[in-house]
């Protein structure tokens, strides 16, 4: 979970909307006696980009089968509808698991059109264990302080080194949080939101959902169905996949995600001097990360940095420029500052980024069974690599602390649905994050869904971004419930949004280790983050 997504409630944040029970159907305790939840109580938060942003918190249940047990809170961030025709509120939520909603609400009601964004309150919020919501999971600091083993374990001795730290990440988690773990999961934050509604006092929610945010929007619907009214859910997780599947699934794309950056920067030689055949511009780039396990650059950036650094390249090519300069200054110019510049701009783990990774495991490993046998794991991951080697071993040792998570597992959610009105799903054909197919998977079992692809697309998070076609079908249906109907797999299809042109990178972006906000896409995706 590398994120850096900036905090906007601070110490402002008003412990509000005291919430000590859920709705019957939402708990497994049928018995439980009902509390009526209080209103939630909004209290300014401006900031110079959100001139009417407010803030607030809603207490709920650690454990929604015992609602008059311990309480936990969540973070809430809220741009307030300003027109007189009102829809509701519209949950945002960006990922992860892991990823911190408040800052998305503000970019989400700024970058609709403003007659949609007018109808709707637009709330972010930060899951449990998340961010501003207490308590905020931080199991091991420093987990990904560099320089850390090699991630492609050739001898006994670099794979012991890395199981020592997935142990001992599953280990501290367990430690510190025993009490908190077993209620950090999907079907929890899910129950969070269907509590947060009931705060709220509406009688059905409005949801937006990237990445993994999807997911949540998929359980949320089978769990409460006749309380959506609309869903978009955008780069679509699988759900037959989570989540040890999906990973796998992740690192053949993300390797042709890497190859589409060799083959841009063929394209522009001129500029990169790095060759005009991508085979052998990948070739060179593997004898950088050869050569980064030896001599880390700048003492930071050795070879499992360097996998980090350009993974968020899989996600979005708005960071191909940056990510080419720093490749090409150190191939002709060994000069290595660019390429630590962009590790600290791109994959630098901070505090918000280890709190990050502790849901995300959190989460992912308590959602569903991990295989306990690390043989299992050694065996699938050296078959990846065999054919997709850039993100292979780096992502097995992501997700290692699941073979040994200090939890029992729940059952997948079967989130099949043929209860909702109109639902409208985005899919680019060549995400990586999450490849094309389970987006046509949930197409097909959200029964009344429309799905709107990105035709050639490689970006993980398409609506938003700059593509007009794709964000008129967005703001036709969150205007008036309008989805396009088509006899294909898909029911509307939209060109790519163009790769960048080497000159998006201005030298002092890449000073910065990151682009510049000057691409309609950049703001979105320092938002989502990567790795979720």
């Amino acid at each position: 979970m590398r994120r850096s997504t900036a905090v906007l409630c601070g110490a402002t944040v008003v412990l509000a909307g005291t919430l000590t029970a859920v709705p019957a159907e939402a708990t497994t305790s049928k018995s439980a006696p009902a509390v009526q939840a209080s209103k939630v109580a909004w209290k300014a938060c401006a900031t110079q980009d959100a001139p009417t942003l407010q803030c607030a918190s809603v207490v709920v249940p650690l454990d929604h089968a015992r609602p008059q047990g311990r309480k936990i809170s969540l973070a809430l961030t809220r741009v307030p509808h300003t027109g007189r025709a009102y829809q509701g509120p519209l949950l945002v939520n960006p990922g992860g698991p892991g990823g911190s909603g408040l800052s998305l609400a503000p970019f989400v009601a700024s970058s609709l059109p403003k007659a949609v964004a007018a109808q709707y309150d637009v709330i972010g919020f930060d899951p449990r264990g998340v961010g501003e919501s207490k308590p905020a999971l931080d199991c091991k600091p420093g987990h990904f302080d560099p320089v850390r083993p090699d991630s492609v374990p050739r001898t006994a001795a670099i794979e012991k080194a890395n199981l020592a730290r997935a142990k001992a990440f599953a280990k501290a988690c367990g430690r510190k949080y025993a009490d908190v773990l077993p209620y950090i999961d999907t079907i929890s934050a899910v129950k969070d939101m269907d509590a947060i509604r009931k705060a709220l006092g509406a009688p059905k929610i409005n949801y937006f959902g990237y990445s993994y945010g999807t997911y949540l929007g998929q359980v949320y619907a089978k769990l409460f169905p006749n309380r959506v009214r609309r869903l978009v859910l955008d780069s679509i997780v699988d759900p037959g996949g989570v989540w040890y599947d999906a990973n796998i699934s992740q690192d053949y794309a993300f390797d042709a995600r890497h190859k589409a950056l060799m083959a841009w920067i063929a394209k522009y030689d001129g500029t990169y001097k790095l060759g005009k055949d991508p085979a052998r511009i990948e070739a060179k780039w593997y004898a950088m990360r050869a050569a980064l396990a030896k001599h880390p650059a700048g003492g930071k950036v050795g070879a499992s940095e360097l996998e980090d650094t350009f993974i968020p390249g899989g996600y979005y090519n708005g960071y191909w420029p940056s990510l080419a300069e720093a490749f090409a200054a150190y191939v002709n110019d060994k000069n290595v500052t660019p390429l630590v510049k962009a590790y600290e701009g791109m994959a630098a783990v901070d505090a918000s980024g280890d709190n990050g990774y502790s849901v995300y495991t959190a989460v992912q490993c308590r959602d569903v069974s991990w295989p306990r046998d690390w043989n299992q794991w050694r065996k699938d991951n050296w078959a990846v690599y065999k054919k997709a080697p850039l993100m292979a071993w780096n992502n097995a040792w992501y997700n290692a602390p699941c073979a040994f998570w200090p939890t029992r597992t729940l059952k997948p959610v079967n989130v099949a649905n043929s209860k909702l009105p109109p639902v409208l799903l985005f899919q680019a054909t060549k995400d990586a994050a999450t490849p094309y197919p389970g987006g046509v998977a949930v197409h097909r079992l959200l029964k009344n869904s429309s799905l709107v692809v990105e035709s050639g697309g490689g970006n993980h998070g398409i609506t938003l971004s700059g593509n007009a076609c794709l964000d008129s079908y967005l703001a036709k249906y969150l205007t008036d419930g309008t989805v396009p109907r088509g006899s294909g797999v898909a029911d509307a299809v939209c060109k790519k949004t163009a790769d960048p042109k080497p000159a998006a990178a201005a030298p002092s972006a890449l000073a910065a280790g990151q682009p510049a906000a000057t691409a309609p896409g950049d703001a979105l995706h320092r938002l989502l983050g990567s790795r979720g």
